[in-house]
């Protein structure tokens, strides 16, 4: 379950770094770095208002759905963590 985490997260890495490439693109190096200061949540915003415009509708939807089964699957390997851990003691 923990390896599927990493490739989830692996695979949301990737999606932003394809739409950072394209933030530096469109807006410049302001941008960009704004873009890997907030940690992909700016690009990730940007990504979806101009999807449409730049073709990147597919990495958007990747992205997103990648984003949420990650977390999902955070808090299930977390809770399996701590059920372990009261399990043990």
């Amino acid at each position: 379950m923990q390896a599927l985490s990493y490739l989830v997260s692996l695979g949301s890495f990737v999606c932003f770094i394809m739409v950072l490439i394209k933030l530096f693109k469109e807006k410049g190096a302001l941008h960009g770095i704004l873009g890997i200061l907030s940690c992909g949540l700016y690009p990730l915003i940007w990504g979806w208002i101009h999807n449409g415009r730049l073709g990147i509708k597919n990495i958007m939807i990747i992205w997103t759905v990648l984003i949420v089964v990650g977390i999902i699957l955070n808090v299930v390997v977390g809770a399996a963590a701590v059920s372990a851990a009261s399990h043990a003691q």
